[in-house]
C-alpha cells in the first residue's frame, strides 16, 4: 500500500485504549480496533510501518503493532502476498537496527514480544524464504548489546516453538520442526555456536546479564546439536572458569547440567563426566562445606546428580552389553562421587538435600544388583542410612501450629526420603534393622532429655520399618526371628518407657501412630494393652491439648479396637464409661467446643459398636450396653427435632438439622460393629434399632431442611435393611410415603436404590408393599420428569438424567427380582404406561446408560410374558414395539457406535431379538422377513442374511453381525 501519514491511517482514539489505566469504552474499542486490523488484508501494514519507522514511543501502542504482526505470521501467513511477507521481513530488521542505536533499551515485555514475533517469523519462512534468517541478524547485530539482547531472546523463542517437549505439536508441526532442525544442524549450528563462544567472552565482565542469557541459549540447544562443538576444551574451560564468577556461576552450572544430561553412548558419558569432575575437583568445588552460597550449592547439587545418574545409566547400559571391563571403571567412577553425594545428602538446606535424592537412589538401586557388597560398599550404606536419619529430622522453625507452605514442602521431602529408606532396606535389611534399632533403643533411653525432633525421629523409623521391611497382612510378629525379635524388643520399649507422656504433638501422634501399624504385637504380649488403652483415653490421646492429636487418635483407637477387641473382654465396662462424655451429641450453640468434631465422634461410636458387640458379655449384657449408647442419642434427637419445627430463624434452623442429621449418623455407625456371625438380632439388639428407626423417622415429615434430614435418615434405612433384614420391614411404608412427598429430581434419585434394595433382598416379602408403591413411586417419577426446565439449565437437566436412569434401574430391579406380578397387577392402562415409558428409554433419549437398561428390562419381559402362555397382548406389543426400537434406537443419529456405552447398549438390543427369536419362533422371522426389514427398505437377501444369523446359537456373532449391519445402514 502506498504509505499515508499513520496518524491519518491509525486510530488514535481506539489506541488511548491501550493504556492499563484506560476506560471501559476506550478500552473496548481498543479491543475492537485488534480485530479490525487482525482481520483485515492490509490494515495491519499500518503497524508495520509504525515499528520500522519508530513512529510511536508509547510500550502499549508499540506492544500492540506486535501482537496484530504475530497475528498475521501465525494465522495468516500462508495467505499474505509475497511483498507483504516481504515487509513483515524488512519491518523486523528496521525495527531492530533502531534498537542498535537506542541508548536505553526497551521494556523487557516488549523485547519478549519481538522475539517471539522473530521466531515465528524464522519457523514460516526459514526452510523457504529465509534460509539466511541467522546471518542477516548476527551481521545486523554484531557484538553490540541492545541487538544481542533481542537475539538471545529469539533463540529461545524458537527452541519453545521448535524444540519443547512439553508443547504437544500436531503430526503436520512435528515434521516441520524436524526439518527445521535438520537444516540448521547442516546450515548455521556450527556459525550459532561460535557466535555464544564470542558473546560469553566478551561480556562475562561488562554484561553478566547477557553472557546468564546466553548460557541458557546454549543449555536449551546442546540437546539436539553436535555435542563436540560444546564439550571440547575451550568451551569446557570457559564455563569452568564462569563457576568462578559469582553473576555467573549458577547459570554456568545450569548449563553444564545439560551438557551432562545430553544422551550419548556410555563409554563416552563416563569419559566427559570424569573429565569434568577431575577439573572441578581440582578447582575446589567439591568442598562443600567451605561454600556458604546455598542458591550456588542448589544447583552445583542439581549438576553433581546429574552427573551421579548418568554414570549410573552408563553403567547399566553396559552391564546389559556385557562390557565388564567398562561397566567396573564406571561403577569405580560412581563409588568415587559418593563421598560428595553424602555430603549434599546432609547439608541442612533441604533443597540442596532434595537434589541428591536422585543419584542416592539410582546408587542404592546398583548396590541391590551387585552378587556380594564390599566392606566399602557396606560403609556407604551405613552412612546413607545415618544421612537419611538425620534428614528425617524436623528442624526448630517447622510450626506444628499452623503448617504453611514451608512444612507441606517438608512433608513432601520426608516422602523422598522415606523412598530411600525402603530401597536401603532392598539392598541390605539387616544393616537397616541394626541401625534403627541402635538409634532407637539408644534414644528411648533417655527420652526426658532429648529434644522432641530427636525423640519424634526415632519412633518414626521404627514406623517407617513397618512398610521398608513388608510383612503380608501386617505379620511383623512370625516368620523370621532375627527381625521379629528386634521389632518385638522396640514394641516392648516403646510402650513401657513412658514415652508416651512426652509433651510434644508431634511425638505423641508418631506414638499412636506406631502403636497402630504393629498392633500385632499386643496379640504377642498382650500384657501391654492395658497401658497403651490408658494413653488413648487420657490427656496423652483422646484428651490431648492438640485438636490435631485428639482427631487423628479418634481414628487410630477405633482401628486398634477392631483389632484387638477379643483382648478386650475385661476392659469393656470401663473403656466406655471413660469415653462416655465424647459419645455425647454436642448441642448447637452451647458456646464450649467439643473435644472430638462430629466426624472424630463416628470413630467413637464405631468403636463402642465393636466392644459392645464383640465382647464376650451375655447377650442381655450387650443389650443393655447398646441401649445406653443409643438412647441419649434418641432422647436428644426427639428434642432437637422439636426445637427445630418452632425454630424460625434459617442460620439457627440449619445447625440444628446438622446436628440431628449427626445423631442418626452416629447410630448408623454404631451397627458397623455386627457381622454374618454376630448380628443385631444374635447379639439382642433388635430391639435398640426399631426403637431408633422409630425415634429417626417422623424427621422425614419435617417441612424445614428437609434435604439434610431425608438424607441422613435414608442412609439410616439403607444400614437397617441389612442390619435388622425382616423386622425393618413395618417400617418401610410409613417412611416411603414421607419421602414421595414434595420430592424433587434428586429426593426421588436417592430414594429409588432404597425400594431397589428391599426389592432386591427381601423379594417376595414385599411384593404386596410394592405393588401399593409402585404407580405413586411412578407416577411422582412422571411428574417430576415432565416439570418445564430453564433451556440452560445444567445442573436441572443431569438431575433428570439421573432420574430417569434411577427410574429405569428400578423398574429393571423389579423385572429381575422375578417379581413382574408387581407391575402385572397395576391395571392395563399404568402397565401400558410403564411399558411405552421403557420403549421411549429405549429409542427417544441419546443416554446410552438408560437405554440399555431399557434394552435389559425389555428382554427380561419378553422371556417372562413373551411365551405361548405369557401375558395376553403382549405379543402384540412386541411386534409393534419392541421389535421396531431393536431397529429404530441404532438407527437415530446420537447413536454413536464408536463410544463403548453405546456398543454395550447394542449388545443388549441384540439379546433383545435373540430373546423374541427363542419366545415366538419362526413367527418372528417370518414378521422380520415379510413384514418389518421390507417396511424399512432392506433388500431380501440382507433380511435372509439377518435372519439366519439370529437362528444359529452363539450369540457373539449375533452382536459382531448386528455391529456390522447398523454400520452399514448408516453409511
Amino acid at each position: 500500500m502506498a504509505c499515508q501519514s499513520v496518524s491519518a491511517v491509525m486510530d488514535e482514539q481506539a489506541l488511548l485504549g491501550l493504556n492499563p489505566n484506560a476506560d471501559a469504552p476506550y478500552r473496548q474499542r481498543a479491543l475492537a480496533y485488534f480485530e479490525q486490523l487482525k482481520e483485515s488484508q492490509d490494515a495491519w501494514e499500518v503497524c508495520a510501518d509504525a515499528l520500522a519507522k519508530g513512529i510511536y514511543s508509547d510500550d502499549h501502542v508499540k506492544f500492540f503493532c506486535f501482537q496484530v504482526l504475530e497475528h498475521q505470521i501465525k494465522f495468516r501467513h500462508a495467505a499474505l502476498s509475497a511483498p507483504q511477507q516481504q515487509l513483515i521481513r524488512e519491518t523486523l530488521m528496521k525495527w531492530l537496527q533502531t534498537r542498535l542505536m537506542n541508548v536505553h533499551p526497551e521494556k523487557a515485555f516488549i523485547r519478549n514480544k519481538a522475539a517471539q514475533v522473530f521466531a515465528l517469523t524464522f519457523v514460516m519462512e526459514y526452510l523457504t524464504l529465509w534460509p539466511k534468517f541467522f546471518f542477516d541478524i548476527l551481521n545486523l547485530v554484531g557484538l553490540n548489546p541492545h541487538g544481542v539482547d533481542i537475539y538471545l531472546r529469539t533463540l529461545m523463542a524458537i527452541d519453545a516453538e521448535v524444540v519443547d517437549r512439553d508443547i504437544v505439536h500436531t503430526p503436520e508441526e512435528t515434521r516441520r520442526n524436524t526439518l527445521i532442525k535438520d537444516s540448521m544442524r547442516e546450515q548455521c549450528i556450527p556459525s550459532l555456536v561460535e557466535s555464544w563462544f564470542q558473546i560469553l567472552t566478551a561480556y562475562q565482565q561488562t554484561h553478566p546479564e547477557l553472557t546468564c542469557q546466553c548460557l541458557e541459549v546454549v543449555g536449551a540447544y546442546v540437546s539436539w546439536i553436535d555435542l563436540n562443538l560444546i564439550a571440547n576444551d575451550r568451551f569446557v574451560n570457559l564455563l569452568l572458569s564462569q563457576m568462578s564468577m559469582e553473576d555467573l556461576r549458577e547459570e554456568a552450572c545450569d548449563c553444564l547440567f545439560e551438557i551432562v544430561n545430553k544422551g550419548m553412548d556410555p563409554v563416552d558419558k563416563t569419559k566427559l563426566v570424569e573429565s569434568l569432575c577431575q577439573v572441578l575437583q581440582s578447582a575446589g568445588f567439591f568442598s562443600v562445606e567451605q561454600e556458604e552460597d546455598v542458591d550456588f550449592l542448589a544447583k552445583f547439587s542439581r549438576l553433581v546428580n546429574g552427573m551421579g545418574q548418568s554414570l549410573v545409566l552408563s553403567w547399566s547400559k553396559l552391564v546389559k552389553s556385557g562390557n565388564v571391563k567398562e561397566a567396573a571403571e564406571t561403577l569405580h567412577a560412581v563409588e568415587a562421587k559418593v563421598p560428595l553425594l553424602l555430603q549434599l545428602l546432609v547439608h541442612e538446606d533441604d533443597d540442596i538435600s532434595t537434589n541428591m535424592v536422585g543419584f542416592c537412589y539410582d546408587y542404592l538401586h546398583v548396590l541391590k544388583q551387585l552378587p556380594q557388597l564390599t566392606e566399602q560398599q557396606k560403609t556407604n550404606i551405613e552412612a546413607v542410612m545415618l544421612a537419611v536419619m538425620k534428614k528425617l529430622t524436623y528442624d526448630d522453625e517447622y510450626n506444628f501450629e499452623n503448617e504453611g507452605e514451608d512444612e507441606a514442602m517438608f512433608v513432601e521431602y520426608r516422602k523422598q526420603l522415606k523412598m530411600l529408606l525402603d530401597r536401603l532396606a532392598q539392598v541390605s535389611p539387616e544393616l537397616l534393622l541394626e541401625a534403627v534399632c541402635r538409634v532407637f533403643t539408644s534414644t528411648m533411653q533417655t527420652w526426658q532429655a532429648t529434644p522432641f525432633m530427636e525423640v519424634e525421629v526415632a519412633i518414626r523409623l521404627l514406623y517407617m520399618l513397618g512398610e521398608a521391611l513388608p510383612a503380608s497382612h501386617g505379620a511383623h510378629f512370625s516368620g523370621d526371628t532375627t527381625k521379629t525379635s528386634a521389632l518385638q524388643d522396640m514394641m516392648r520399649t516403646l510402650v513401657s518407657c513412658g514415652v508416651s507422656n512426652y509433651q510434644h504433638s508431634s511425638v505423641s501422634l508418631e506414638f499412636f501412630e506406631t502403636v497402630v501399624r504393629y498392633d500385632k504385637f499386643f496379640i504377642v504380649e498382650p500384657q501391654h494393652i492395658p497401658n497403651v488403652l490408658m494413653a488413648f483415653l487420657d490427656q496423652r490421646g483422646l484428651r490431648h491439648n492438640c485438636p490435631k492429636v485428639r482427631s487423628r487418635v479418634a481414628y487410630l483407637f477405633s482401628r486398634f479396637i477392631k483389632t484387638l477387641h477379643k483382648h478386650m473382654t475385661a476392659f469393656i465396662e470401663d473403656i466406655l464409661t471413660r469415653i462416655q462424655d465424647l459419645l455425647e451429641l454436642a448441642p448447637p450453640e452451647n458456646g464450649f467446643p467439643a473435644l472430638l468434631t462430629s466426624d472424630d465422634q463416628l470413630f467413637m461410636f464405631e468403636a463402642a459398636g465393636v466392644l459392645i458387640v464383640s465382647g464376650e458379655s451375655p447377650v442381655e449384657r450387650k443389650q443393655v450396653l447398646m441401649k445406653s449408647l443409643l438412647t441419649p442419642l434418641m432422647d436428644a434427637f426427639r428434642l432437637l427435632l422439636a426445637k427445630l419445627l418452632q425454630e424460625t430463624m434459617e442460620e439457627h434452623q440449619a445447625v440444628l438439622a446438622d446436628c440431628l442429621s449427626h445423631a442418626v449418623g452416629f447410630a448408623s455407625r454404631t451397627s458397623k460393629a455386627f457381622s454374618n456371625k454376630q448380628t443385631v438380632k444374635q447379639c439382642g439388639c433388635t430391639e435398640v434399632y426399631r426403637d431408633c428407626l422409630q425415634s429417626f423417622l417422623p424427621a422425614l415429615s419435617c417441612p424445614v431442611q428437609r434435604g439434610v434430614l431425608r438424607s441422613a435418615v435414608r442412609s439410616f434405612l439403607h444400614r437397617m435393611i441389612i442390619c435388622l433384614e425382616e423386622e425393618v420391614l413395618p417400617f418401610i411404608p410409613a417412611a416411603s410415603e414421607h419421602m414421595l412427598k414434595d420430592c424433587e429430581a434428586k429426593d426421588l434419585q436417592e430414594f429409588i436404590p432404597l425400594i431397589s434394595q428391599i426389592t432386591a433382598k427381601f423379594k417376595c416379602q414385599v411384593s404386596p408393599f410394592l405393588q401399593q408403591i409402585f404407580m405413586p413411586l411412578v407416577l411422582a417419577i412422571f411428574e417430576v420428569l415432565g416439570r418445564p426446565a430453564e433451556e440452560n439449565d445444567q445442573t436441572a437437566a443431569l438431575e433428570k438424567q439421573m432420574l430417569r436412569r434411577s427410574y429405569f434401574s428400578f423398574i429393571q430391579t423389579i423385572a429381575g427380582s422375578g417379581m413382574n406380578e408387581v407391575m402385572a397387577n397395576q391395571g392395563a392402562e399404568n402397565m401400558e404406561r410403564v411399558l411405552f415409558t421403557i420403549i421411549q428409554g429405549a429409542v427417544e433419549f441419546p443416554d446410552p446408560i438408560a437405554q440399555k437398561t431399557s434394552f435389559i428390562i425389555l428382554s427380561r419381559l419378553v422371556e417372562l410374558w413373551g411365551g405361548k402362555d405369557g401375558m395376553v397382548g403382549f405379543p402384540d406389543f412386541i411386534y409393534k414395539h419392541i421389535v421396531p426400537a431393536c431397529f429404530l434406537a441404532p438407527l437415530k443419529p446420537t447413536f454413536d457406535l464408536s463410544d463403548a456405552q453405546t456398543v454395550l447398549t447394542l449388545s443388549e438390543c441384540a439379546l433383545t431379538l435373540k430373546m423374541i427369536h427363542l419366545k415366538r419362533g419362526s413367527e418372528f422371522i417370518q414378521f422380520l422377513q415379510h413384514e418389518y426389514l421390507p417396511s424399512l427398505r432392506v433388500t431380501p437377501e440382507i433380511s435372509q442374511e439377518l435372519c439366519q444369523v439370529l437362528q444359529q446359537p452363539d450369540i457373539k456373532v449375533l452382536k459382531n453381525y448386528i455391529k456390522a449391519f447398523f454400520q452399514r445402514a448408516k453409511l
